[in-house]
């Protein structure tokens, strides 16, 4: 993995994790959520909550999948933009880590 598009994120799944299969492999997809904590000019404790989209492909979408919804996970990946033509024919962007390293760390939060 090339040190100038790296991402290290530790944090919990969102939602259960999305297959998609093709004719020569899978893709599992999954939103990851991130909480950082900071003090606000009040000094009142302010969780700031940042949503991930992952995917990951053959041997990584296995391992993805695993993963059940609200269970830490620590991922390595690049960082990557794309578009595509939604069914109104409108250009939408999308930001998306390709997961290359994967580890399913804890248990399903107990909500």
């Amino acid at each position: 993995m090339s040190l100038r598009n790296k991402v290290t994120l530790i944090g919990r799944t969102g939602k259960e994790v999305e297959i998609t299969t093709f004719e020569n492999g899978q893709k599992a997809s999954v939103s990851l959520a991130t909480t950082d904590f900071y003090k606000n000019a009040q000094g009142e404790k302010v969780e700031d909550t940042q949503w991930h989209n992952l995917v990951a492909f053959g041997k990584l979408a296995d391992i993805l999948k695993l993963a059940n919804k609200g269970q830490e996970i620590a991922i390595e990946g690049k960082l990557v933009n794309r578009s595509y033509e939604d069914k109104e024919g409108v250009t939408r962007y999308i930001s998306e880590i390709r997961v290359e390293e994967i580890l399913l760390l804890g248990s399903k939060t107990t909500d």
